[in-house]
């Protein structure tokens, strides 16, 4: 450890002896330096890795690999797969290919609903002990009565109710913000109103029945304004955003499929107002929403291409060089919300391995270098500080640079 910089975020005595011992034993020529930074794992609470069902897409093998290769030990995997992980039957098929080709920690959501179709539970009880928590993610529950049945469901099995927050009958056909650039472009827009009008009536009922509660990717002001009261008045919630939130807004956007998601980038002041509820604490988390496509899929431009961007490989990057770099966030707080933060909230081991970074090169996002077989970034071209070198998950590398 003495070779390496000191690093004040490696903050626990089990992680520091940990890292030790595996340099003690492990000769490798990187470590005869000064340059390189270490950090524990880091884990994101939402990520696709598309199989069983669409592994054209991603497959757990390939979208670790690239987890890994972004410092990610731990990741969260998300429910919107085929089958669908709504029975105990359904959810063994992802985790006994999670077994076999996961080279991190896979920790898979069970749906809210079968079939994530909204019109029945999902076996809750029958996958609580193989699910990390229970997610419709990509689609939001529309029934208030069915939410608040999954609510009092998992509050008694002592689960957490993880929400894709999003009303279907506000959607009005947009793919992108509704907000100057689609009126100035006659593009169809995705209105703030969609994503916290669920919001708030989802805390209404996690206050009442006392269900712990986690809303997804968060990317408007009034989403940030609900929650952070809903946190003064005692609701067990907790929200995560992702770096293009924070990063980008409707003004950066470009008729390519690259710069299309969901929720969508939004107005300056949402970014802004993000930004404040990543700084103030209401906000927990930085998650990626790493949800690769083919590239046929995401060539279509803004109107016709498949919602989604990858971005486990290129997290910690974005973030160091523009937050902790520019001095609007300490390493601490970036390690707090890519590390401490999902692990407690989550019930994970606060330490599962260890990231090696030069923090000092510099270079441009090219998504030909990733090992996700994701390409759609809308960062590709910039330039960024901080390339990881190695990552060590229990013991063992996990990815190595070349």
């Amino acid at each position: 450890m003495a070779m390496l910089k000191a690093n004040a975020v490696v903050n626990s005595e089990y992680a520091k002896a940990q890292i030790g011992d595996f340099l003690s034993g492990e000769s490798v020529s990187i470590f005869n330096s000064q340059k390189y930074t270490v950090f524990p794992g880091f884990c994101d609470v939402h990520v696709h890795l598309r199989q069983p069902g669409f592994s054209y897409k991603e497959t757990i093998k390939s979208g670790t690999l690239a987890c890994a290769r972004g410092g990610y030990t731990a990741v969260l995997s998300m429910p919107n797969l085929k089958p669908v992980p709504d029975s105990p039957a359904h959810l063994k098929e992802q985790l006994d290919i999670i077994e076999r080709d996961a080279c991190i920690g896979v920790y898979p959501y069970g749906s809210i609903t079968v079939e994530q179709m909204g019109g029945e539970l999902s076996d809750l009880e029958g996958m609580a002990g193989d699910a990390i928590a229970f997610s419709d993610d990509g689609r939001g529950v529309q029934s208030e009565e069915m939410m608040r049945a999954a609510m009092e469901k998992a509050k008694a099995l002592a689960k957490m109710i993880v929400a894709h927050c999003e009303v279907n009958a506000l959607l009005e056909g947009g793919y992108i913000h509704k907000g100057v650039y689609a009126a100035q472009n006659g593009h169809k827009g995705i209105c703030s109103e969609s994503e916290y009008l669920q919001i708030e009536r989802d805390l209404k009922l996690a206050k009442e029945i006392g269900c712990a509660y986690h809303v997804c990717h968060i990317s408007t002001k009034e989403s940030v304004d609900l929650i952070r009261q809903a946190k003064k008045e005692g609701v067990d919630v907790t929200c995560e955003t992702a770096p293009h939130y924070l990063i980008l807004d409707e003004n950066d956007l470009k008729e390519e499929g690259r710069f299309k998601m969901n929720p969508p980038l939004r107005g300056a002041e949402d970014k802004e107002a993000l930004i404040e509820g990543v700084l103030d604490g209401t906000i927990d988390m930085i998650a990626t929403d790493h949800a690769p496509h083919s590239a046929e899929e995401k060539s279509r431009g803004l109107e016709k291409s498949a919602f989604g961007i990858v971005g486990i490989e290129t997290a910690f990057p974005l973030m160091y060089t523009h937050f902790v770099r520019t001095g609007r966030m300490t390493m601490e707080k970036l390690m707090d919300l890519l590390v401490y933060s999902p692990r407690a909230r989550f019930g994970l081991p606060a330490f599962d391995g260890f990231s090696v970074w030069d923090l000092n090169e510099e270079y441009e996002i090219d998504p030909a270098d990733f090992l996700s077989m994701g390409r759609a970034t809308p960062f590709e071209g910039d330039k960024v500080f901080g390339k990881n070198v190695l990552t060590v998950k229990d013991g063992k590398i996990v990815y190595r640079a070349e």
